[in-house]
């Protein structure tokens, strides 16, 4: 299971945010691409920020119960944002997501630039996976 790595389960192709984007357009791509939150990142594709629906949601409470302006998602991005690289593996990707509680992680290369996301889900999925290929050699 050492060999499971994070570049072969991990979406090339995710829900991304930029910075000065109304925090109601990152809801429509947080509903459109089925994603419980994003990487926010700049021109280079570095990550800045990440984005959760439970950001999004607190803050549209915020603005319908004060009648506020939109904000921009930057004014709810969180700044510490956990990361993996595309050549960690799954098992200790899964024994940090026990103790962290992100459902997802963006993946970055050695530069920071993002390379996609992999998911609790992804993560379930490739353990699973691997444990039922053992299965069937063993039956």
């Amino acid at each position: 299971m050492d060999l499971l790595k994070v570049a072969d389960y991990m979406n090339r192709h995710p829900v991304t945010f930029d910075a000065e984007m109304p925090v109601e357009m990152a809801v429509d791509r947080l509903i459109k691409g089925r994603q419980t939150g994003g990487p926010v990142i700049d021109a280079q594709r570095k990550i800045i920020g990440f984005i959760s629906e439970q950001d999004c949601l607190a803050r549209m409470l915020m603005s319908t119960y004060h009648d506020q302006q939109a904000a921009r998602v930057s004014d709810v991005m969180r700044t510490d944002v956990l990361t993996v690289k595309e050549y960690d593996g799954i098992i200790d990707l899964a024994q940090t997501m026990l103790k962290a509680k992100p459902k997802l992680y963006p993946v970055v290369d050695d530069n920071g630039h993002l390379l996609g996301i992999i998911t609790r889900s992804d993560v379930l999925g490739a353990i699973d996976k691997e444990l039922h290929s053992h299965y069937s050699k063993a039956g």
